[in-house]
């Protein structure tokens, strides 16, 4: 099909969790719920979702640092075979601005490079960098990002053998209100409790993985607005990070068990209170990309209800990032199912078509 053609998009249209429509077309690109003069060229039958998106995953970063184009191209084609047509990247040493400008790839979202403490993260990832120079480097990236910045917000402190917070309070009421001056919102990687509390004080708008969250800061998530992706097929991986380093860090690994066994509890106590919840995967490091289908159906086996999970990778997730679903004249970024996801989230691992930028890609 040519981006002149009429793609029509009949069955079910998923077009917001109260929002069903029977069809939609795709005229020039763009969604339309009138019926064109021209026949389609082509129609699809299904249940049909907004793009999903992946709030947390990482283009042009494995295990080991900065990858190639050819590379960071075969994980965003990864990402959009799953279906997830928007991504957030929380965090990248690449430049990937170069897939803008490819039609055929997914939106990418960034937050720039992590800005670390010194020796407190993954090797060749981040900026690490000490506090006094934490709000010219939160400045840099947010001028750098797409309206994001990354922090680290907690790592392993090998002389204390266990996580630890990275920066005190003061300097992150200065460099969290010094991206707020740019223009840009600032979230953080924490595992662990002890970093949040500061963190929300100083003015953070979201927490990635979040595994630390406790009764005691969870309302203050809560009542601040503060947002987590808590990413829970990263955290499944947690028991085998401990198992490899119990030999030297035998508290740490002790704390990496204690919050994967109350991972799921977390994310529910979370969303009860009213936090808003978003799925990410973390692809990109030593995850593989296209994980968005298991991330949401962790989200449901934590004790979301089935339209929460589906919206924190989709409608929630797009208005909550400023970008478009599927109302009349957006971009046609959409997925097509066999069946009704809200029956059963497992069918997101199998989408039947995907359109982007109002092309049939798969």
């Amino acid at each position: 099909m040519g981006e002149r053609d009429v793609l029509h998009i009949k069955g079910r249209v998923l077009a917001g969790p109260d929002e069903v429509r029977d069809e939609l077309w795709v005229v020039g690109g763009r969604i339309s719920y009138d019926r064109p003069a021209a026949a389609p060229a082509a129609t699809v039958t299904g249940w049909t979702l907004p793009g999903l998106v992946d709030a947390h995953c990482h283009v042009g970063l494995d295990a080991h640092g900065a990858v190639d184009r050819d590379t960071a191209e075969k994980q965003a084609l990864t990402d959009r075979e799953a279906g997830a047509l928007l991504l957030r990247d929380a965090g990248s040493p690449s430049d990937t601005r170069w897939t803008d400008d490819r039609a055929d790839l997914p939106k990418i979202i960034r937050a720039g490079r992590h800005i670390a403490r010194t020796r407190r993260y993954i090797r060749n990832y981040a900026h690490e960098i000490e506090p006094g120079d934490l709000t010219a480097y939160v400045r840099r990236e947010a001028r750098r990002g797409d309206g994001w910045v990354k922090l680290v917000g907690d790592w392993i402190d090998r002389e204390a053998g266990d996580l630890a917070a990275c920066w005190p309070k003061d300097a992150l009421t200065e460099a969290i209100a010094a991206a707020h001056e740019e223009g840009a919102r600032v979230t953080a990687h924490c595992f662990a409790e002890d970093s949040l509390a500061d963190l929300v004080a100083a003015g953070i708008d979201c927490v990635e993985h979040a595994t630390g969250l406790t009764e005691d800061t969870i309302p203050l998530f809560a009542e601040h607005g503060v947002a987590i992706v808590p990413t829970l097929v990263n955290i499944a991986t947690f028991p085998a990070l401990a198992a490899g380093g119990e030999g030297k860090f035998p508290r740490w690994a002790d704390h990496l068990r204690r919050l994967h066994a109350r991972r799921h509890d977390t994310v529910r106590a979370a969303y009860d209170a009213g936090i808003a919840v978003y799925a990410g995967t973390d692809a990109g490091g030593s995850l593989a990309h296209g994980l968005i289908a298991d991330e949401v159906a962790e989200l449901v086996a934590a004790g979301l209800p089935v339209n929460a999970a589906l919206s924190s990778a989709t409608w929630g997730a797009r208005d909550w990032l400023g970008r478009e679903g599927l109302a009349e004249g957006e971009p046609a970024d959409l997925v097509v199912y066999e069946s009704d996801p809200r029956a059963d989230v497992r069918v997101l691992a199998a989408p039947r078509r995907i359109v982007l930028r109002g092309t049939v890609v798969a």
